[in-house]
C-alpha cells in the first residue's frame, strides 16, 4: 500500500512496529502486531496513516468491491498532470476501475483500484469554475 501512494507522489514520513496492551485495546483485537507507515501528501495538506497487520491473522482476504457499495470504498485527491500519473500507476501494475474522463469541462477525474481494493479517486483541475 505504501509503494501505491509513493507513486502517486506522496512522500513517507517514517514507520514503527506497534503492539501491546495499548494496541490491542485502540483495534478492539487480541494480539496486534502491526506495521505503520505515515505518507504525507505532494502538497504537504495531509497525511495518511496506512497500517499493515501482522497479526491477528485475517483469513478473508481483500474485497474489490464496486464504487457504488455502502461504505468507505475511496479517497480524492486533487494532482496535477493526471494522464501522467496514470501511466506511471499502469507501469506499476495498477489501472483505472472505468475511463479517464472530463466532467463539465472543469476536472479531468478517474477512478484507480489501489491494493486491497481500495479506489483513490484523481481529479485534475483542466478549467477555472468561473470560466464555465
Amino acid at each position: 500500500m505504501a509503494a501505491f501512494f509513493l507513486a502517486l507522489g506522496f512522500e513517507r514520513e517514517g514507520g514503527a512496529l506497534v503492539e501491546g496492551e495499548s494496541v490491542d485495546k485502540i483495534n478492539g483485537l487480541d494480539g496486534v502486531q502491526a506495521e505503520v507507515v505515515m505518507v504525507r501528501a505532494p502538497d504537504g495538506s495531509g497525511k495518511l496513516e496506512l497500517v499493515k497487520y501482522h497479526a491477528p491473522a485475517d483469513n478473508e482476504g481483500a474485497h474489490h468491491l464496486p464504487a457504488n457499495r455502502l461504505g468507505f470504498r475511496h479517497i480524492a485527491f486533487e494532482v496535477n498532470d493526471l494522464n501522467t500519473i496514470v501511466d506511471g500507476l499502469r507501469d506499476k501494475g495498477f489501472d483505472t476501475v472505468g475511463e479517464v474522463s472530463d466532467f463539465e469541462d472543469i476536472y479531468r477525474l478517474c477512478y484507480i483500484r489501489g491494493p486491497e481494493g481500495l479506489i483513490v479517486e484523481l481529479a485534475e483541475q483542466i478549467a477555472s469554475e468561473e470560466a464555465s
